[in-house]
């Protein structure tokens, strides 16, 4: 390969990591603004890039929006694959997952609020819809790889199937999202308790299952006695 063919390919690298970098400077003004009061001339307004500099890298705020996001959500499977590599019991993996949950919504609401404002807009906005559904795909994903190491730790598989899981998972993680928004104290903490209630009932849960057949629970041994 001669110098002349490795310079188009290193002016492509350039090009997307300065991308990158622009999008990732600006998802605190789009976090803050959400997509409606969100324009190139805002964002070069509050940061320290100039309205010409972010035409030149993006053709338009959506997509700005869309890589800010995709970088963003990215960071988010990764983190929640750790916690899946980590876990060596039922219990390591469930804790794991809900200290996970918890820790993104304290730190990064608002990031999250912005996800769910452009999800939203696809109802309204055709260019966002290839890119959100395969983003929701793969936070699907993410999901279902944490239900197969639950079924690999207990050894039954998960038959309900993964868009239904992850539709539970992700309603419990938005109601949550809006009440802590709303100054709720107590909405992460719900959260985890209802996640974890649902996660209980689709996977083999052991200490559920010594419950009913190892150590029998009160109402079975008060039916014993009567």
């Amino acid at each position: 390969m001669t110098r002349l063919d490795r310079i188009p390919r290193q002016r492509v690298d350039k090009f997307a990591e300065r991308r990158a970098e622009l999008a990732e400077a600006a998802l605190q003004t789009l976090s803050e603004l959400g997509y409606a009061r969100t324009s190139l001339r805002e964002i070069a307004q509050n940061s320290e890039f100039t309205h010409g500099v972010l035409h030149y890298y993006f053709r338009d705020k959506v997509d700005l929006i869309l890589c800010s996001v995709r970088q963003y959500k990215a960071r988010c499977v990764t983190r929640y694959d750790q916690v899946t590599a980590d876990a060596r019991t039922y219990e390591d993996l469930m804790t794991g997952f809900l200290a996970a949950l918890a820790q993104t919504m304290r730190d990064e609401a608002h990031m999250h609020r912005l996800w769910y404002d452009i999800r939203s807009q696809t109802l309204f906005e055709t260019a966002f819809q290839a890119d959100v559904a395969e983003l929701d795909r793969s936070l699907e994903n993410m999901i279902w790889r944490i239900m197969g190491r639950f079924a690999e730790l207990t050894g039954e598989p998960q038959t309900m199937p993964p868009s239904v899981i992850y539709a539970m998972i992700d309603g419990l993680f938005q109601q949550c999202l809006l009440k802590h928004l709303s100054g709720d104290t107590h909405a992460i903490d719900q959260m985890q308790a209802d996640v974890r209630l649902v996660l209980s009932k689709i996977t083999n849960d052991p200490a559920r299952s010594v419950g009913v057949t190892g150590s029998p629970g009160r109402g079975a041994k008060e039916r014993r006695r009567g």
